[in-house]
């Protein structure tokens, strides 16, 4: 009976350690994931949407054409626009029936909306204003006499882009896409309208949050992944600030 007594109060003991020890923990796994998802959501829109934004910044930094002033508004138009509204409008143009969207489905079987993918389109288009403009500037900083010297020795238009203009543009390429990344992950209004808010699949770090304040006594977890974001976004930009620096003092700016 005593020895009973004793296993049952260890036994006890044990669990309330244990519970201790998990209730000690930052995040549950579902948490990990939404934040894990918006990493990765992340890193797809800034790979999918650099290099056009760098083909964007070098057209409208170094030419100039009719029409220059309407592309130059449309690329910063999800800036300047509600992000639900730019969602909606990826929902019209690439949802299931939309013109673009059916083109996709039907001849490659791709399905974008309310997927992973979607996200990260819908994350791609709200920061691509702010990679170009990042980007442009630091090509309006180039020496044109360099790429003009290159020119009359002979160097095409590939040679000078590759070997000279974006080497001397890297900081700001490089910096527009951290801060487009810290960016994206706190993009909600986008991605909710576009991908919804579906876990494991569409459901980032604001979303997470959102959700969780939707609960009653989701405040608690609502707090904690306030402060991941907070903590990435932080990080974000202060990698942005020190990477621009660095870049800056190689090439002697």
């Amino acid at each position: 009976m005593g020895s009973s007594a004793w296993q049952l109060r260890n036994h006890a003991r044990f669990s309330c350690r244990a519970a201790s020890r998990s209730n000690r923990l930052p995040l549950s796994p579902d948490e990990w994931e939404a934040v894990w998802l918006t990493l990765v959501v992340a890193a797809r829109a800034i790979g999918f949407g650099l290099p056009l934004a760098v083909l964007a910044a070098w057209v409208l930094a170094r030419y100039r054409f009719p029409g220059r002033a309407l592309l130059n508004a449309l690329v910063h138009l999800p800036m300047v626009l509600p992000p639900v509204v730019t969602g909606w409008l990826l929902l019209v143009l690439f949802g299931i029936r939309g013109p673009i969207g059916i083109l996709l489905s039907e001849w490659f079987g791709i399905r974008l909306v309310f997927t992973t993918a979607g996200a990260s389109l819908a994350c791609a288009v709200m920061t691509f204003p702010i990679m170009v403009r990042s980007i442009r500037l630091s090509l309006d900083a180039v020496d044109g006499g360099l790429e003009q010297a290159a020119r009359t020795l002979g160097a095409g238009w590939l040679d000078r882009l590759f070997n000279i203009t974006l080497p001397l543009a890297s900081p700001g390429i490089l910096v527009g896409a951290i801060v487009a990344y810290a960016t994206c992950l706190g993009e909600f209004g986008a991605v909710i309208t576009f991908a919804a808010n579906i876990p494991g699949q569409t459901q980032t770090l604001p979303l997470a949050i959102y959700a969780a304040l939707q609960v009653p006594g989701g405040e608690a977890k609502a707090a904690e992944l306030s402060l991941v974001s907070l903590t990435l976004a932080l990080v974000g930009l202060l990698l942005s600030e020190w990477i621009g620096k660095r870049l800056n003092v190689v090439l002697g700016r």
